[in-house]
């Protein structure tokens, strides 16, 4: 629309690229596929922003949302109740793992990530550890934009502007095994190094100051870095150690976006604290929680007791509505089997782009994949900032969607093209997705 760039403040988003352009304007969506102002299709390998997991135009997520502003549009959480948060909480924590049977909604995940750490704080207080306050995160990592959860993220690119952020974030190595500092021919001996990292740094900054490990299942940023083996299973012995709390940061990698309703499930870890947001309603109504364990949530259950935490539109009945009509639809149609059944085939199609000089790298789980693009695919060079900034925003970016594949090309690490299609999408879609890539990749090798 040509008056997109008049008024609208877009997110992340470099305002003068269209200065002489106008911006495309997404319309509709239906299934795997959005159109735009122009009536021009696209494949929706990204679901929006990792979110609409149930695929678009699901007319019975809109049609709860409708019912439930129609009975109730809007009352707080705060001291009050509405029936929707209250059956949403339950389904939610009986669905989580362990005894995480406390659910405190946000409208996003930022805002859990942000509430996260407050507990965190908030919880060592009450119990006579003052001094515990700081963490623990991933270098890369992405964990949310406001102040709190954007002291966690390990991005310095978008940190900068921003600074000095709130004390206390500690940044120790990811699990990015392709670019392994050490023990590179080993999965296993990498994975205790980095999760020994987590605790070497918790000694140096003294285990009477850290409060929290922050961990996605798989690292966003990067471009999908899975856990190796054995790598949380030892984190979760050196929490439990240094009497840390686990948060599994699932933004992303909860419903079913790795096969389960939780990442934490997929790779066999108890957290204390996972965060949630995205595909809680597949992006239909904006919704976000935290769910924490019960231990967490004692020290707030005296006479006088209170989590001094809130916002305003968390828990909304009509977004609680959309995420248990949205979870019905998960278990009708069993999207998580759908998931396991076929990220084999989504993982073997993807691999298939591995014969391109660029292709350095193909990694992920479910239906979370990075792939990682060299200069050289022996020494495994990358490239330098220049080079990478003519090969994402220069071409990569618009050739790709302007062949019909909306996804992420992204450098907030070494350069990675980023697919997280709708949970709905078969064999072919992974073709569309791996016959796209292939064109626009061998024309980017091509210029370089």
């Amino acid at each position: 629309m040509a008056n997109a760039t008049d008024h609208l403040w877009m997110h992340f988003t470099r305002m003068a690229s269209y200065s002489d352009g106008e911006v495309p304007t997404i319309v509709r969506g239906e299934g795997a596929y959005v159109w735009d102002s122009q009536g021009r299709r696209y494949l929706d390998g990204l679901a929006g922003l990792f979110v609409v997991n149930a695929g678009h135009g699901r007319t019975e997520l809109a049609e709860a949302a409708a019912k439930q502003a129609g009975e109730l549009a809007y009352f707080p959480l705060w001291s009050y109740a509405h029936p929707k948060a209250v059956e949403l909480a339950e389904k939610v924590a009986a669905l989580a793992p362990g005894d995480l049977n406390r659910v405190f909604f946000t409208t996003g995940g930022s805002e859990a990530v942000e509430a996260a750490w407050k507990l965190a704080r908030a919880y060592f207080k009450r119990t006579g550890q003052p001094n515990k306050y700081k963490v623990v995160s991933r270098y890369i990592a992405y964990h949310g934009t406001s102040m709190g959860a954007l002291s966690i993220t390990g991005l310095p690119g978008i940190k900068s502007d921003f600074e000095p952020l709130v004390p206390g974030g500690i940044k120790v190595p990811n699990t990015n095994f392709y670019r392994a500092p050490e023990h590179g021919d080993d999965p296993e001996a990498f994975g205790r190094w980095a999760a020994e990292e987590i605790g070497r740094a918790i000694e140096r900054e003294g285990p009477d100051t850290v409060a929290a490990v922050f961990l996605e299942p798989v690292q966003n940023s990067g471009g999908c870095f899975p856990p190796p083996p054995g790598y949380f299973e030892r984190v979760r012995e050196i929490c439990d150690a240094y009497d840390v709390l686990l948060v599994s940061d699932e933004v992303i990698c909860s419903w079913g976006r790795l096969g389960e309703y939780f990442g934490a499930v997929r790779y066999g870890y108890q957290p204390d604290i996972i965060t949630t947001a995205k595909g809680i309603t597949s992006g239909y109504a904006p919704l976000g929680a935290m769910i924490a364990s019960e231990r967490l949530m004692e020290p707030f259950l005296t006479e006088t007791g209170m989590f001094a935490h809130g916002v305003t539109f968390g828990g909304h009945p009509v977004s609680c509505a959309v995420a248990l009509a949205n979870l019905e639809v998960f278990a009708r149609e069993d999207l998580i089997g759908h998931v396991r059944a076929n990220e084999g085939a989504f993982r073997s199609t993807l691999e298939k782009l591995n014969d391109l000089p660029i292709v350095g790298d193909v990694r992920g789980d479910g239906y979370f994949y990075g792939i990682e693009l060299v200069k050289d695919k022996t020494t495994r060079e990358t490239f330098d900032e220049a080079e990478s900034e003519r090969l994402l925003r220069g071409f990569l970016s618009t050739a790709l969607f302007r062949a019909g594949l909306y996804c992420r090309a992204d450098d907030r690490g070494d350069p990675v093209v980023q697919l997280a299609p709708p949970l709905i999408a078969q064999q072919q879609q992974f073709d569309e997705i791996e016959q796209i890539l292939r064109a626009v990749l061998t024309e980017a090798w091509s210029r370089l």
